[in-house]
């Protein structure tokens, strides 16, 4: 068995630390004793990009944001579904993370980082929704564990009654905000539901038909 090195590590805002590990051509990250992801372990972050350009397929021009860089399944799924029109803007709280995809983990990215469509912002994702000055086709959330979130309290905000219906002015009549989480949460649905989106839930397989059941919540902005 080739054991785990770990690469590096990196502080979070609220205290505690990410750290970095790799075995042979596998990566992990890691917050304490908790997996947060693993580069064998794509299938639902794929599913939320895919799912959710799905419902925004034949748009012009359509312009996507992206809460967590992650190990970037999501955002090369999305890039997969979209044409060469679009733009998509990754928001990434923690500057390591995104050290790590041009570094080490650069095999694992490939060149999706230097797709011309993508824009890489080093901020918090809530800062972007509540930037007026834009409105998007489609918002997608893999931030923490989903709405029950271990990372980083601030993210809880993006979950609540307020986040949500700022989100739901940051979209355009039509868009889709895509939510991914660990696990099913039904006063999640609820408060959906509740700032104006009509809402289905989606359950999904962490690699294909293997591995632990994620949820994505698929909530779209009624048209006016």
């Amino acid at each position: 068995m080739i054991p785990w090195v770990q690469l590096d590590r990196a502080p979070l805002p609220d205290g505690g630390e990410l750290r970095l590990k790799r075995r042979g051509t596998e990566f992990s990250i890691m917050l304490g004793t908790n997996e947060l992801m693993n580069s064998r372990l794509s299938g639902s972050e794929e599913a939320l990009a895919a799912l959710a350009c799905e419902r925004i397929n034949g748009r012009n021009a359509p312009r996507i944001l992206i809460g967590g860089l992650g190990m970037g399944f999501t955002l090369r799924a999305a890039l997969d579904a979209l044409g060469a029109d679009a733009t998509v803007v990754v928001a990434e709280l923690v500057p390591a993370v995104v050290a790590w995809a041009r570094g080490p983990m650069a095999t694992v990215f490939g060149s999706c980082l230097d797709d011309p469509r993508v824009s890489v912002r080093q901020t918090d994702v809530g800062l972007l929704i509540r930037d007026r000055a834009t409105v998007y086709d489609a918002i997608l959330l893999d931030v923490d564990n989903g709405p029950e979130g271990i990372v980083h309290k601030g993210n809880d905000a993006l979950y609540s009654h307020r986040g949500l219906a700022e989100a739901h002015a940051a979209l355009k009549p039509g868009g889709v905000l895509a939510v991914w989480s660990s696990a099913p949460d039904a006063g999640f649905t609820r408060r959906l539901a509740g700032a104006g989106f009509a809402v289905e839930e989606v359950n999904i397989r962490a690699n294909g038909k293997r591995g632990a059941r994620h949820t994505i919540w698929l909530a779209v902005r009624r048209p006016a």
